[in-house]
């Protein structure tokens, strides 16, 4: 046995079984990675009701039971994701949302797409610390700390904190273009809403001592995927930041998706993924100093002057979405969503490969559908790189993908070796 964290899979018979082929939960060293829960009733195997509230309560009672059955509990939760139908129930939903967090408040985002599975209301997702590992029969301490910060330079609210750093990362609240000290939307258009989103994770960065080439991954969410060019012109003042990035021209993983609709009506908004060297306490010094970002591309995947195909931090591989783009030709795949999930998925394997790794090692797997109903043709194609159906997993609809796409698929990957820190 060798002294390697493991995948590590897990479902309980105390919440509802995956409708498709993927685990309730998967570990991979200090976090586990929920798959996106709907409201499905256990027992009945079908939507609660027709209600949001009822939904949003199955949503959360269904992660508590994943949560217990892994011996954790709700205040373990880092980020909670929520994905809702309609903005009018963004309100209901957070009446329920308090309830199961009532002293701590994990870091958040919200988006509201175009549709969910099964018709549902709302969707939810969790990612939960880690602390004893998944080294096989080995388990560490368990007693790792969250550290939780906010701080007035950025918007702060009582539904989510800031950041919260575990272990190796810190995760940021999605950021909407809030000017924290009005606390209202900036001025303008989607340029000064880009600026805003992008100014408040760097004062949130600040605030903890991290750099903005500390981020490993960006995901960002447009009302109008046509903005995509005004929001890249913003982006591309905020990333490289340092010299030594741009001397390397270093650029975080990212994943765009257009949404139905944002909180506050709010044109953009910015989620990232941050690496954090310091590690947290109980961690020791020599076991956290000076870990490095690796970040790497390969020619038989597609490239992008905007993004890193993959970013390693400690133990995990963030990797770019990926549309259903041939690398040699650089368009898109001719023929439907099955040709397209295939394309997107061999380029997804062949990054993680060419990183030494195996589609064994996926954790976690995000697809954005154009058309929610094209998810059983989606499966038919997935269950041939995940035969196991290991990986945890989200699946939602989204109102457009650049280029016309009908899939997208982004993924995250254990990385046992860690990355090394500086010599």
């Amino acid at each position: 046995m060798n002294n390697y964290n493991a995948v590590l899979a897990r479902n309980t018979e105390k919440a509802p079984k995956s409708i498709g082929p993927y685990s309730q939960t998967v570990a991979f060293s200090h976090y586990n990675n929920l798959s996106a829960q709907l409201p499905i009733d256990r027992k009945t195997g079908k939507l609660v009701s027709a209600d949001v509230k009822d939904q949003a309560k199955q949503c959360f009672k269904n992660i508590k039971e994943i949560v217990k059955s892994i011996d954790h509990v709700m205040s373990d939760v880092v980020r909670i994701t929520i994905f809702v139908k309609n903005t009018k129930d963004i309100d209901a939903v957070d009446k329920v949302y308090k309830k199961y967090f009532k002293d701590y408040v994990p870091t958040r985002t919200l988006v509201v797409v175009s549709d969910l599975p099964m018709n549902a209301l709302v969707q939810v997702e969790a990612l939960v610390s880690n602390g004893e590992g998944t080294i096989p029969k080995a388990p560490q301490a368990g007693d790792l700390i969250k550290l939780v910060n906010n701080t007035s330079n950025a918007p702060i609210s009582d539904l989510s904190a800031q950041v919260v750093a575990f272990s190796h990362y810190n995760n940021v609240s999605a950021q909407l273009p809030i000017n924290p000290k009005s606390g209202r939307l900036v001025n303008g258009g989607v340029k000064e809403q880009t600026v805003q989103c992008l100014n408040n994770i760097k004062a949130i960065l600040e605030s903890i001592d991290v750099p903005m080439d500390d981020i490993v991954k960006i995901n960002i969410f447009l009302t109008n995927l046509s903005d995509i060019d005004t929001v890249n012109e913003v982006y591309t003042t905020f990333f490289p930041d340092s010299a030594i990035a741009r001397a390397v021209a270093y650029m975080p993983a990212r994943t765009t998706v257009a949404v139905a609709a944002l909180p506050m009506g709010a044109l953009v908004q910015i989620e990232a993924v941050v690496s954090h060297g310091d590690g947290t306490p109980p961690q020791a010094v020599e076991d956290r100093h000076g870990l490095i970002i690796e970040a790497n591309n390969t020619k038989n995947a597609p490239k992008s002057s905007l993004s890193t195909q993959t970013v390693a931090f400690s133990h995990y591989n963030h990797l770019s979405a990926q549309l259903p783009i041939d690398p040699k030709s650089g368009k898109l795949v001719a023929g439907g969503v099955k040709k397209q999930a295939e394309q997107c998925l061999k380029n997804i394997k062949a990054i993680v490969e060419s990183i030494d790794h195996a589609m064994e090692d996926v954790v976690k797997v995000n697809i954005f559908l154009k058309n929610i109903k094209d998810i059983d043709a989606v499966d038919e194609v997935y269950t041939t790189f995940f035969p196991g159906g290991v990986p945890a997993r989200r699946t939602v609809g989204v109102s457009a993908l650049l280029e016309d796409a009908l899939i997208q698929i982004d993924v995250v990957v254990g990385n046992e070796e860690g990355t090394p820190p500086i010599a």
